[in-house]
């Protein structure tokens, strides 16, 4: 296993988690170390949302090597690989990993919801256990993880009395109860108010990407994070911009006829330790919160993680570009102009509708599994559109939109090889296919690198833009099932040119050194 398991570590690229913390004050510089040890309570939930106890697997694995790939997986399931298993005896991924049964089947979980009309079977915040007659029951977070949920909020008590930021010790102190009760809309708003804080953590159940099952259940994972005031000033103007894109959308008015919340604002932030979810896929930004009420009344929070995004720049798609992007293309790719098609990503999270036209159900519940990619692909064809309206108007400080389509194709050769059950793997495979389809996007047979055709672009993406839109409104399954169908598979061309990425040792991600040593606090 030695020599699998170290080619398998040999796909991630290192990033140490720092930031600059001379300007911190110093009740700032003591609330960190107390806010790393509140996420790291995260990961002991995470361990066993995904696999169980996790000594019980670790305790069996002597190769150092096989170890540390379990541990960056926090499991057996290799997420680069499709969630294929690499340790010996061990079977497929549950799709609803360990939020639900193992031997529960789709259709015991529907009809036990539907009989009692029991919401709290399909809430974000339970997981569904058998009771001691053998039927399915729902019980709340706060309750399976007791230990570990009293702990953090502990924790993040005694960070909120350290709060020079009345907004953050507020925040801190409803997170508190928020993980103790499950009931997260107060601290969300509390959130959405914070504006003049430097320090931040995200906390608790965030993220529906590991149940790929319902798409139902949320993961714990936890994130401190560092303003960068600087960039931050860069980012406030885009905000107040959000009711013009909306209305600017290429739908019919029915889809774009609620209003954006319009306490929405735009940061850049340094991660300075990750834990569960939040460590195990390593993520560019954070668009929270969310709960659609709150969304819809006050928007979300954008925060850019920029020494994430550099460190993925410089480690991954810019080796990227220089194997597979036609030679005279390159010089358009830019960090700005990846920063941006980052962060307009985020902002576009925040347009179109919550709920379906039929007033019936939210987006996310009408689509179910299905809604994660399809989100992640609207997100991105909303935002090149958006930057595209914005370049046209002379908005000041966007790149050329050219690079930023140039920027987009690159990730979609990144996202590609997370595997088949990454959602943003699925979502890059589908925009790829497609605006091959349309002729916006060239493949040289003879060089194996790619291009852009200025002329097609454009209208492809919006296009795009305008199914994605249309299919979320209507809360059409079974279109995205059929999308996804026709637009999803890799092809034997993308599949050669990943191969020439691993054959060259670019990475595929990265993972993180962090924790007080590396911040210089231990």
């Amino acid at each position: 296993m030695g020599d699998a398991s170290d080619a398998a570590l040999a796909r991630y690229a290192t990033v140490r988690l720092t930031s600059d913390l001379s300007g911190l004050t110093e009740n700032e510089r003591a609330m960190i170390p107390i806010l790393v040890h509140a996420a790291e309570r995260m990961n002991d939930i995470y361990w066993l949302e995904m696999f169980g106890p996790r000594d019980s697997l670790l305790g069996s694995i002597s190769d150092p090597s096989l170890r540390r790939q379990v541990e960056i997986n926090y499991g057996p399931w290799d997420r680069l690989a499709g969630d294929a298993p690499f340790v010996p005896g061990v079977g497929p991924r549950p799709k609803g990993a360990r939020f639900y049964p193992t031997d529960m089947t789709v259709d015991e979980f529907e009809a036990a919801a539907d009989q009692d009309n029991d919401e709290r079977l399909r809430s974000h915040y339970t997981i569904v256990a058998r009771n001691a007659e053998g039927r399915v029951e729902a019980v709340p977070y706060h309750r399976a993880f007791q230990r570990e949920v009293h702990a953090a909020a502990t924790l993040l008590r005694e960070a909120a009395a350290l709060a020079d930021d009345v907004g953050l010790r507020r925040y801190l102190e409803l997170r508190a109860t928020a993980l103790e009760t499950d009931d997260y809309r107060a601290s969300d708003e509390a959130w959405m108010d914070m504006k003049s804080n430097t320090l931040d953590i995200v906390i608790g159940p965030i993220e529906v990407y590991d149940d790929k099952l319902f798409g139902y259940k949320a993961s714990h994972e936890g994130i401190v994070l560092v303003k960068d005031r600087e960039w931050s000033g860069r980012l406030a103007h885009y905000a107040d911009l959000l009711p013009s894109l909306q209305a600017a959308l290429p739908v019919p008015p029915a889809y774009r006829s609620e209003r954006p919340g319009m306490d929405a604002d735009l940061n850049a932030y340094d991660a300075i330790y990750c834990a569960g979810h939040a460590n195990a896929e390593p993520v560019l930004a954070i668009n929270l919160p969310n709960d659609e009420e709150v969304a819809l009344a006050r928007g979300t929070r954008r925060l850019q993680l920029k020494n994430v995004m550099r460190a993925k720049f410089d480690a991954i798609v810019r080796p990227i570009a220089d194997l597979l992007l036609a030679e005279d293309e390159r010089t358009y790719l830019t960090f700005d102009a990846w920063f941006e098609i980052a962060m307009f990503h985020e902002i576009a999270h925040g347009l179109g509708i919550q709920r379906t036209l039929d007033g019936r159900d939210t987006v996310r519940r009408a689509l179910r599994e299905q809604a994660i990619p399809l989100e992640e692909q609207k997100a991105d064809v909303v935002g090149l559109f958006t930057l595209a309206r914005l370049n046209e108007s002379g908005e000041r400080g966007i790149a050329p939109t050219i690079g930023h389509h140039v920027a987009h194709l690159v990730d979609f050769c990144r996202m590609l090889r997370f595997g088949g059950a990454s959602p943003y793997a699925l979502s890059a495979a589908s925009q790829l296919n497609f605006l091959v389809t349309h002729g916006a996007v060239l493949r040289d047979a003879a060089s194996g690198t790619y291009r852009i055709d200025a002329d097609r672009v454009e209208p492809a993406v919006e296009e795009m833009a305008t199914r994605m839109l249309t299919l979320q409104g209507d809360g059409d399954y079974e279109g995205v099932v059929a999308w996804y169908e026709a637009t999803g598979a890799v092809g034997d061309d993308q599949r050669r040119d990943l191969d020439r990425l691993a054959g060259r040792g670019v990475p595929i991600d990265v993972i993180y050194e962090q924790g007080l040593e590396v911040l210089g606090l231990a």
